[in-house]
């Protein structure tokens, strides 16, 4: 039947779970109704999201306060001094609602407003944008909630899977589908999951802002509702290895970052070239071989498997995108002697120029 059809027989939330579009043929909701001893997936499991992103950002605010803190003063992390600017009405409206960098003919404008020479509109906005980036302390602390987070989840899903018999054989992940009770265990390891990346949307304005800050926002939508659809049509075998994939290289990379952070040079580098290989090897070859393979040749297509299917390969093109940074990365700096930045850096101005201006200013 039509769509148009379909919704004139039924209402919109009947249409919106009509049991053709999220199981395979020949299977209905019925198949996966609750008993006594059985549970299975029920799409208002996912309502526990909400609550559970609030309270993963009430801890993280707690333990950036009274652990990463600490913690990164422990390891010598400091916060470098940054030239204040002079109060400033009209520079100020300008930064704030026309632009951060304003051009040569916006500074001479600018200059004759204000009174001032061009040179100094121009150092004022470089202080200025100076001024607004994030402090090494708060780059460490979100790191460090990240490292923790990523860490704890992917040694427990190690611990949940290790002895299930469908991780090794994938052929099994699909065995009486979608007729797989839940266990518990599994079930909240997935909200946990889908609380977390809700709670990495919700602080977006506030956290680090990096150059691929657009390509994150596609990766947390994409696994936001992968993970939403896999659970409500019980794909959560399928979803626990493709998040155990996942989660296999992200501690590695926060580690990474916090030894950037602590000026750890040789132990950081070492442990990026880690980070690159794990990334590599999970996101272009076990990734695409668990997934594509298993879930194209293995499974019978229906509705939610193509939109599954879409956003597996939106995920892939990401990986492809972040595998060619990290190679760049790893020549660039480490074979070819380059200054060594974070691909994902989001500063503007160098260091030294930092310093340039407090030595002028002193």
């Amino acid at each position: 039947l039509c769509v148009p059809t379909i919704l004139t027989r039924m209402g919109l939330s009947e249409w919106f779970w009509y049991h053709e579009y999220w199981l395979p043929p020949g299977a209905t909701w019925e198949d996966m109704k609750d008993s006594a001893d059985i549970h299975y997936p029920q799409p208002q499991d996912l309502l526990l999201c909400i609550p559970g992103a609030l309270l993963l950002i009430i801890v993280r605010c707690i333990f950036e306060r009274t652990v990463a803190l600490p913690l990164g003063r422990r390891l010598g992390v400091s916060d470098k001094l940054r030239p204040k600017v002079q109060p400033n009405a009209t520079l100020e409206g300008f930064y704030v609602l026309l632009g951060r960098t304003p051009k040569e003919g916006d500074l001479i404008s600018l200059a004759k407003q204000s009174d001032l020479p061009v040179k100094k509109v121009e150092t004022w906005f470089r202080h200025r944008r100076a001024q607004d980036r994030p402090r090494l302390m708060k780059k460490f602390c979100e790191a460090s909630w990240r490292f923790t987070f990523y860490f704890t989840s992917f040694f427990s899903g190690l611990a949940l899977l290790y002895d299930k018999p469908w991780v090794w054989d994938h052929t099994m992940c699909w065995l009486r589908f979608p007729q797989q009770p839940l266990l518990p265990a599994l079930g909240w390891f997935y909200l946990l999951e889908l609380s977390f990346y809700c709670s990495l949307v919700a602080t977006l304005p506030f956290d680090v802002k990096r150059k691929d800050f657009k390509e994150q926002i596609i990766h947390h939508i994409a696994t936001i509702t992968l993970i939403f659809v896999s659970y409500c049509a019980n794909l959560v075998r399928f979803g626990m290895i493709v998040m155990l994939v996942h989660d296999a290289s992200d501690y590695i990379l926060e580690l990474a970052k916090m030894l950037h952070y602590m000026k750890w040079k040789w132990v950081c580098e070492a442990v990026f070239i880690v980070f690159a290989v794990v990334f590599i090897i999970s996101r272009l070859v076990l990734f695409p071989l668990i997934t594509y393979y298993y879930f194209v040749t293995k499974f019978q297509l229906f509705p939610i498997s193509c939109v599954i299917n879409t956003f597996l390969m939106i995920l892939q093109l990401l990986h492809i995108f972040w595998s060619y940074l990290i190679i760049q990365m790893i020549f660039s700096v480490i074979l070819h002697g380059a200054k060594r930045k974070d691909a994902r850096s989001d500063t503007e101005e160098s260091d030294r120029s930092e310093a340039e201006d407090l030595a002028k200013n002193k």
